[in-house]
């Protein structure tokens, strides 16, 4: 389901096989694991690439998972879905307040949560054809999660952008989102994401950024963001004075 690889100061965290990712309970907490696993081993230098096997990165809620396990019931469904929002709030707060810098590798579709998993990195590097930003609210009848909104206004800068994205359920492609802001850097084939991700972290690496700092610095960028999250900032002062 998903696996956590270490090289060097790279830490590698792959949601793994053919599937399209959705994001369930199970998932999530195996996320939420490695995570965690990662920020226990962090050290100066330390960066997160997030990446996924298959035609897609994160296709979203498991909208399947919560209709298998309603017992027929629709208004179940819905809970169980609202459920797995109360869980994936935990991810997003993790990545918010993670203690290294934090690169999203988006090799296929990107879709609802799964657009929030990746802009919930610091770095989004997304392949050029093949792979679609897709916020679909709209499109199948639902309002966005409150801290959905928070992520959308703290990294996505153009209103006009949020707009399309959240109120057209535009599909974005690599060369489109690159345009609008929402992704750092596009590449033409897989290997080529995956090889600027890593390359990307490892520049990052040499800097040998103190954990710590670095997250409370990322915080500070985003107020309304982090009070959504239920996180809190303090000051640090790790200097040589």
């Amino acid at each position: 389901m998903c696996t956590l690889q270490k090289r060097n100061n790279i830490f590698t965290l792959t949601l793994t096989g053919p599937t399209d990712h959705r994001l369930n309970p199970t998932l999530i907490s195996s996320i939420r694991s490695l995570l965690a696993e990662a920020k226990s081993q962090a050290t100066p230098g330390s960066v997160l690439v997030t990446a996924a096997e298959g035609r897609f990165f994160s296709n979203g809620f498991d909208l399947a998972w919560a209709n298998k396990n309603s017992g027929g019931s629709g208004a179940e469904a819905v809970n169980l879905l609202r459920h797995m929002v109360d869980l994936f709030k935990d991810v997003v707060a993790d990545l918010v307040n993670f203690p290294m810098p934090t690169i999203a590798a988006v090799t296929g579709h990107a879709a609802a949560a799964g657009m929030m998993l990746a802009i919930s990195h610091d770095y989004v590097i997304m392949k050029k054809d093949k792979a679609v930003f897709y916020m679909s609210e709209v499109d199948i009848g639902m309002t966005l999660p409150d801290y959905f909104t928070a992520v959308m206004r703290a990294k996505v800068a153009r209103p006009e952008v949020r707009r399309d994205v959240l109120m057209r359920a535009m599909k974005v492609k690599g060369e489109e989102a690159l345009a609008k802001g929402l992704v750092y850097e596009v590449y033409d084939s897989v290997e080529e994401v995956v090889e600027a991700s890593v390359r990307l972290g490892e520049e990052m690496g040499k800097r040998k950024w103190d954990g710590e700092v670095y997250a409370e610095i990322r915080k500070s960028l985003y107020p309304e963001l982090i009070g959504m999250l239920g996180l809190t900032t303090k000051e640090l002062v790790k200097a040589r004075l």
